[in-house]
């Protein structure tokens, strides 16, 4: 039954935000018994079909929860056939939903992932296992992802990248039409920097992807994971019975995936030799400290194979969070310039021109984690999550059986009225000084609980010392006449057309 639902229901968790009128769902009285699913008002499957395919749907997701939300109240539901799909937009009742977790939350968010692992014999990583599998990978990495002092140590690593990024950005301006000092489609040259430095911490090697010529295997890799994104959002939105007759966005899928695997795998064999080499003839408490996280694993006698699905999805995941982050926070403060000068003035009065800062010294720059907290809070990269709960539980005066889907709104609480004023403005002022607080629940980039980003103390890092240095070096200013850039779904939330901007040296 509940593989039958996961089939039947992925289109549900991600597309069906379709708005319609009806009436808005006021929280029940307390005092009152609990309401069943029927209960909850939703769209009808003919408006959910014209938004999706007729109305540019697949790509403002995100724009669908806000309309939802405002249609129908905080809860409302979808139905395909005979399964229904709630969703969820206000940040109390998320917080009452992830409360009732069980030891092994399940999220069913990608898994046309998890069939291509199945039909090609690969082994799950974090982002595909599910239970008790994902539990033991959980457990294995968090010490090594999870712990502060862990994620620091990686900050020499890190910083050898970033200073390449900086002399990437400086050969890159000018090279077309437009000012001196224009860069353009900064998102491509962050998504090379974010494979380049999740590489270094994951396997200990370069991939050359800041070099004046990258690699065509590179290349070829940073393709499969924009690609990877489309085909997914495609899949999902398809019967698993289609993919036979319409085999095109499956195929793509599976293509994409198995370059991603034949790439990481060539890079890990390579590692894996080398630590061989180095550590030949030692004894086993003199060899080679863990300079990086595949050391770690094949020091702890992990499968080859479950090292090899691991790298892999840590490589993707890597790479789309820092890029799309850094794109829209520097996208942000060339609008914002006011923010950009005291920032800057922050970052030259606590590390002075440090060209390795200490993750310690970063933790003293307020302003810097807020400007980072702000651009998650208007752009997350995952603009929606999902749960398939493991028992009946109570959610907003209703019974929401086990085995239902759940989808958790985060793009619209993020930008929820009730939560922040002036909710789509760039205000980073908002986590520093002013009250009240938003509620914990209303913005939640990284997730939450036991299915929270395992990989967010390195993207904090990364996104910390980035933004340090290029402040350090440029003042950021927007393309001239350019106008606003809004964002849209691609499974993940990306910029609906390149963002162009000038570095000018200080």
């Amino acid at each position: 039954m509940t593989q039958s639902l996961k089939l039947t229901s992925r289109v549900f968790h991600r597309f069906l935000w379709a708005p319609e009128l009806g009436a808005s769902l006021d929280s029940p009285d307390s005092d009152s018994a609990p309401r069943s699913l029927a209960d909850i008002p939703g769209p009808s499957m003919p408006r959910f079909l014209a938004e999706l395919f007729c109305k540019g749907g697949l790509s403002r997701l995100h724009e669908l929860q806000v309309q939802g939300a405002a249609r129908f109240g905080p809860m409302w539901s979808a139905s395909f056939g005979k399964v229904r799909t709630v969703y969820v937009a206000a940040p109390a009742l998320i917080e009452q939903l992830l409360r009732q977790e069980g030891p092994r939350p399940e999220r069913c968010s990608f898994s046309s992932w998890a069939e291509h692992r199945r039909c090609h014999q690969r082994a799950c990583g974090l982002l595909t296992a599910e239970g008790e599998e994902w539990q033991r990978l959980r457990s294995l990495l968090a010490p090594l992802l999870l712990r502060p002092r862990a994620a620091a140590g990686y900050a020499g690593t890190l910083d050898k990248v970033v200073c390449d990024l900086v002399r990437r950005l400086r050969r890159q301006r000018g090279r077309s039409t437009g000012p001196p000092a224009l860069v353009r489609d900064v998102a491509g040259e962050f998504y090379k920097f974010g494979l380049e430095s999740i590489a270094a911490v994951l396997l200990g090697s370069r991939l050359g992807c800041l070099e004046s010529e990258v690699p065509p295997d590179t290349e070829a890799f940073i393709r499969a994971v924009g690609s990877v994104f489309v085909s997914t959002l495609l899949t999902m939105a398809m019967p698993s019975w289609l993919h036979r007759l319409v085999p095109g966005p499956w195929d793509r899928l599976c293509r994409d995936w198995n370059q991603m695997f034949a790439f990481a795998q060539q890079h890990v064999e390579r590692g894996e030799a080398e630590i061989a080499r180095r550590n030949q003839g030692k004894p086993e408490g003199d060899m080679l400290s863990g300079a990086h996280l595949t050391y770690f694993l094949f020091r702890e006698k992990w499968p080859a194979q479950t090292i090899l699905g691991n790298v892999t999805e840590l490589l993707l995941a890597g790479v789309d969070t820092v890029s799309n982050t850094l794109s829209w926070a520097l996208y942000e403060l060339s609008r914002h310039p006011k923010v950009q000068v005291a920032l800057h003035s922050e970052i030259i009065d606590t590390l002075g021109q440090d060209s390795c800062p200490q993750a310690t010294a970063l933790s003293q720059l307020p302003l810097l984690k807020a400007v980072i907290k702000e651009v998650l809070r208007l752009y997350p990269v995952v603009p929606g999550n999902s749960r398939v709960p493991d028992k009946d539980i109570h959610v907003g005066g209703y019974i929401i059986p086990r085995n239902t889907l759940v989808s958790l709104c985060h793009y619209a609480t993020s930008r929820d009225p009730a939560q922040f004023t002036e909710p789509n403005s760039f205000r980073p002022a908002r986590w520093l000084w002013e009250s009240p607080a938003p509620h914990p629940f209303a913005s939640l980039p990284f997730g939450f609980g036991k299915r929270s980003c395992i990989g967010r103390r390195l993207a904090e890092l990364q996104l910390q010392m980035a933004l340090a240095q290029i402040l350090t070096n440029f003042e950021v200013l927007p393309e001239p006449g350019a106008p606003p850039i809004r964002p849209m779904t691609r499974t993940v939330l990306v910029p609906e057309r390149s963002i162009n901007l000038q570095f000018v040296d200080r």
